[in-house]
C-alpha cells in the first residue's frame, strides 16, 4: 500500500470514527473512500465493517453510565439485531448487492423522519395498540432494520437511534449508548462472516482502523458535551443529506 493511501484511509478513518460515535452515517465518507483506493464495491462494504469497528467499540466507555442504568434491557436488543445482522451478511455473499443497494435512499429517509418524530411515533403506537403487541411490532422492526445494517449498513446509526427513541429511551445519550452498542455487537458478527467468506481487505480495513479507533474515542467524549437539541437537530440534517446523496448516487 503507497504511503499517500495509508496516510488518506487514516485520515478519513478519523473523521469517520467521530462521526460515527456522535451521530451515525460515516459510511458516507468510508465506503467511497475505501472504493476510491481501487476496491471492489462489495469488498469495500466488507473491508468497511472492519475498518469501523473501533468507531463504537471504543466510544462504549463513554457510555458505561448510561448502559449501566438501562442494564438488562439490553439483552433483547442485541439478540434480536445479532440474529438480523447474521441474515444480512450472509445474504450479502449470496447475492449481488444492487437491489438492496437501490433501497438505501428510501431507508435511510424513513429513519431520518423516525429519528425527527420518534417520540411521537412511539405515543402513536402505546396508545393504539397493547403494550405487548407494540413491543413485538417493534422489535421485528429491529431485526428487519439490523437485516438491512449487515448488508450494507449505510446510515444505520441513525436507524438504531431512532428505534431506541421509538422504544422509549427518550434520552439522546441513552439512545446513543444503545447505537453504539448494538453497532459494535453485530458488527463483529458481520466481520466473522465476511472474513470467512473472504471479502474482507485486510490492509486497507486495518489501516482505516488506526484511524476510526482514535476518531471513535473521540467523538464519544464530544457527543456528551453537545447541547441534546442542536445534536438532535444535526442529525436530522445529516440523515437529509444522506438520503440526498444516495439518491443521487443509486437512482439517477
Amino acid at each position: 500500500m503507497a504511503a499517500e493511501t495509508a496516510v488518506f484511509l487514516i485520515a478519513v478513518g478519523v473523521v469517520g470514527g467521530a462521526w460515527n460515535a456522535v451521530a451515525g452515517g460515516a459510511t458516507l465518507f468510508t465506503f467511497p473512500a475505501l472504493m476510491l483506493t481501487g476496491l471492489p464495491p462489495i469488498v469495500a462494504n466488507a473491508t468497511n465493517y472492519v475498518a469501523m469497528l473501533p468507531s463504537n467499540a471504543a466510544a462504549l466507555p463513554a457510555f458505561r453510565t448510561e448502559l449501566r442504568r438501562i442494564g438488562r434491557a439490553l439483552v433483547p436488543l442485541v439478540v434480536v439485531t445479532g440474529g438480523g445482522a447474521t441474515v444480512g451478511s450472509l445474504l450479502l455473499l449470496w447475492s449481488e448487492p444492487d437491489v438492496f443497494v437501490a433501497l438505501v435512499p428510501a431507508l435511510l429517509l424513513v429513519a431520518t423522519a423516525l429519528f425527527a418524530f420518534g417520540e411521537r411515533v412511539r405515543q402513536w403506537v402505546l396508545t393504539r395498540i397493547s403494550a405487548d403487541a407494540s413491543r413485538f411490532v417493534l422489535f421485528g422492526v429491529l431485526f428487519f432494520a439490523s437485516i438491512y445494517g449487515g448488508y450494507f449498513g449505510a446510515g444505520l446509526g441513525i436507524v438504531l437511534l431512532a428505534l431506541a427513541q421509538v422504544m422509549g429511551f427518550s434520552d439522546f445519550h441513552d439512545a446513543n449508548a444503545i447505537k453504539n452498542l448494538l453497532a459494535t455487537s453485530f458488527t463483529l458478527l458481520s466481520i466473522a462472516i465476511f472474513g470467512v467468506g473472504g471479502l474482507v481487505a485486510w490492509p486497507e480495513a486495518l489501516t482505516m482502523m488506526a484511524g476510526s479507533t482514535l476518531g471513535g474515542f473521540l467523538g464519544g467524549r464530544l457527543s456528551k458535551r453537545v447541547n441534546q437539541i442542536l445534536l438532535h437537530q444535526l442529525v436530522i440534517l445529516f440523515g437529509l443529506i444522506l438520503t440526498l446523496v444516495y439518491a443521487v448516487r443509486f437512482w439517477l
